[in-house]
């Protein structure tokens, strides 16, 4: 086999490295591999997660703690920590109250409690932690090389742009916000002009925009480049992941898998064509541990690997397709359906193939997302007629939180005075009024899910939670500001609990890591008494097909034990998804 050789990587002698792009591309394993490599070579290392759904500790094959820095058991140079945002949420919330002082009264003390408790503190908190491996107080000079395998990409540019927004806002505020007492946050603004600084000095900082050769993907790391260019960080390279060179010619599906791949390569987007760029081969095994860790840039320890895997020895069982879920799906006639998972798995696809199909069927189907990529119209688009009884939507948080804002003044400004009204304005201008903008746009859509279908494609995990979070506080909030009996109460986290409404389907990649990010998903959601209807493992090598590429039998061989053992274990319905090899998926899917 024709292997991508790359015995080390090109770090251009920058201190902070950090890996961003779509999720599920496998910024967590070249992070990790680069991380491995810098310590083997005697450099001392600390790799930071900062993703909600971090799956460092399946990766290194050891626990990755939230709260303190914990060298590698078999690798004592390299040191690892997640920042877990529930945690830092809740230091960050104690710290904002405790600068009060102590003239602050109880009563000033819990409306700053209570306005601490939104969702975006959480991401606020994550940013204020991120930032102390950067500036100097969690002791950055102890390491060589510090890594960061960030969040998706949105995530992460909206982390980067908070600085901004913050000076702004807390510039012109001198009591508390639901970002924190303006007192607090401004004995912060020096430390967050240093770190931005730093991630803008080419000799100090590197970002590694990694990618798969996927129009999506491709398309999602020339928008990080273009506004990370546009963030003035221009110290980019560009990491292409999983490319696919076939072993046996002569097999036609490994033949068009390549030849897609050989097309998005020669197409790249303009932004990205200047940019310094490595690939990385396709691997038919998941890289876990520290000596697969190392194979991502060995020929020999990819091949030694490779000698070990069988192909033979397992009988493949067969799962319910996509058909199958549809017809599950269409028996109640009405509801809402809400496709949830880590970023990459192919939430939107599945969304938007569901949405359609339904609708093919002579339903009434709405389909919308919150997720701020919002890729709907890469794939709706695919479909030349759309049916007449499809409507699709997007919430824009954007737009949403203009009209929010507008609302929000219209009622609080009644009687005011032109200067009052400004301050009111100033307040709502906090990143915080994003996350109840979106919510109560979500609520809107939701609630016609009692007459026909609504399909919402959600954002990642993370962002799923803390909109679900929010959720669930507004919930609270109405029971207790209401008169009204709350045994006739139907909000719209009622609506997410009833399963005679809402069908939660998690989807996942046939992967060991997906498949754990979505099982611990499923904990989260139990907790919060919303149970998920269905599993999706979305693009599985077709068990029909008849590979001679050992590659893609290989490949299949691992997939198919994954979804077995995913089938023994979960109560849930499961259904898979095949591969698509076409450029056009939706019309294949459909």
């Amino acid at each position: 086999m024709d292997y991508l050789l790359l015995t080390f990587m090109d770090f251009r002698d920058t201190k902070f490295l950090f890996f961003t792009g779509k999720g599920g591309v496998g910024k967590t394993s070249l992070s990790s591999a680069t991380a491995v490599q810098l310590a083997d070579q005697g450099h001392k290392v600390l790799l930071i997660s900062t993703d909600p759904a971090s799956n460092l500790t399946d990766v290194l094959a050891t626990e990755v703690g939230d709260k303190t820095i914990a060298k590698h058991p078999d690798l004592t140079t390299l040191s690892t920590i997640n920042i877990d945002p529930e945690e830092a949420g809740e230091s960050y919330k104690n710290r904002a109250i405790s600068s009060l002082g102590m003239l602050a009264t109880p009563a000033y003390r819990n409306k700053v409690r209570e306005q601490l408790s939104g969702a975006c503190t959480v991401e606020i908190a994550s940013f204020d932690e991120f930032t102390r491996f950067i500036s100097g107080e969690a002791n950055p000079e102890a390491y060589d090389y510090i890594v960061f395998d960030t969040a998706p990409t949105g995530h992460t540019l909206r982390l980067l742009e908070l600085p901004d927004a913050w000076n702004d806002f807390l510039d012109h505020n001198e009591g508390a916000s639901c970002i924190g007492p303006s007192s607090a946050l401004k004995s912060n603004h020096k430390r967050y002009k240093e770190v931005v600084d730093v991630l803008k000095d080419p000799e100090q900082t590197t970002f590694y925009l990694v990618a798969r050769a996927e129009e999506t993907s491709l398309k999602e790391a020339a928008r990080s480049a273009k506004e990370l260019s546009e963030l003035g960080m221009y110290n980019q390279r560009l990491l292409l992941n999983g490319i696919y060179s076939p072993i046996d010619l002569e097999d036609e599906y490994a033949a068009q898998i390549s030849e897609n791949a050989r097309y998005q390569l020669e197409n790249l987007p303009e932004v990205l064509l200047s940019l310094p760029r490595e690939e990385f081969p396709l691997l038919p095994y998941n890289i876990l541990g520290l000596e697969k860790l190392r194979s991502v840039f060995s020929k020999e320890k990819q091949q030694l690997i490779l000698e070990n895997e069988q192909t033979e020895g397992f009988e493949i069982e067969e799962t319910p397709d996509f058909t199958a879920l549809v017809d599950d799906l269409e028996k109640d006639g009405h509801g809402l359906i809400m496709t949830m998972g880590k970023g990459g798995v192919g939430k939107t696809v599945t969304a938007s193939a569901i949405a359609i199909s339904l609708a093919n069927r002579g339903h009434k189907v709405t389909l919308t997302t919150t997720d701020p990529a919002a890729h709907l119209a890469d794939y709706t688009g695919q479909v030349v007629d759309l049916p007449e009884t499809l409507t699709v939507e997007r919430i824009d948080p954007k737009v949403e939180t203009e009209i929010y804002i507008e609302k929000a003044v219209a009622q609080r400004g009644v009687g005011k005075t032109e200067d009052q009204i400004k301050l009111i304005r100033e307040d709502l201008n906090s990143p915080c009024t994003e996350e109840v903008a979106v919510f109560h746009a979500f609520s809107k859509a939701i609630r016609s899910a009692k007459r026909q279908f609504v399909v919402v494609d959600t954002a990642p995990t993370g962002h799923t939670l803390l909109l679900l979070d929010t959720t669930g506080s507004y919930h609270k909030q109405v029971v207790k500001q209401s008169n009204i009996d709350v045994s006739k109460l139907h909000t719209p986290y009622q609506m997410i609990q009833d399963q005679n409404i809402t069908k939660v389907i998690l989807v996942t990649l046939p992967e060991t890591t997906p498949i754990r990010e979505a099982e611990s998903l499923q904990s989260d959601l139990k907790r919060a008494s919303i149970h998920p209807y269905a599993w999706v493992v979305n693009q599985s090598l077709p068990t029909k097909v008849n590979f001679s590429d050992s590659i893609l039998l290989r490949k299949r061989k691992h997939q198919q034990q994954l979804i077995s053992e995913l089938k023994s274990v979960q109560t849930n319905k499961v259904f898979q998804i095949d591969y698509i090899k076409e450029d056009k998926i939706m019309a294949e899917m459909l």
